[in-house]
């Protein structure tokens, strides 16, 4: 069993050599948003959610991107009402966000 409900990892990764990277897409402003919304809603509190930075998830293409263990659920995302989707359908309501999904990385990925 998880310690939490849902552990949230977002991709902050910065390439150096300005290559596709989650980081070239707010992903750390999205990161700090999704926490900080999870904290308002006491789901921190109350250990249902934690939301993590992560360095790259191989998935550099499909951009910024996230992943919610333990159902193992990959999201992209744009902007801040695509983030508060995921947690009111995903975190709160516990439903997969359908329009935002993206498939679950194959066993061959471009290194990042």
């Amino acid at each position: 069993m998880s310690y939490y409900k849902n552990h949230v990892f977002f991709c902050t990764n910065q390439r150096e050599d300005g290559s596709q990277c989650c980081g070239q897409h707010n992903a750390q402003e999205m990161r700090d948003y999704m926490k900080k919304c999870s904290k308002e809603l006491g789901l921190v509190r109350s250990g249902e959610v934690r939301v993590n930075t992560a360095g790259c998830l191989n998935r550099c293409e499909l951009g910024p991107v996230i992943v919610i263990y333990p159902d193992e659920t990959w999201y992209r995302f744009v902007d801040k009402e695509d983030i508060d989707e995921i947690v009111d359908e995903h975190l709160v309501k516990g439903n997969k966000v359908e329009r935002l999904l993206i498939d679950p990385p194959s066993g061959t990925q471009s290194p990042c």
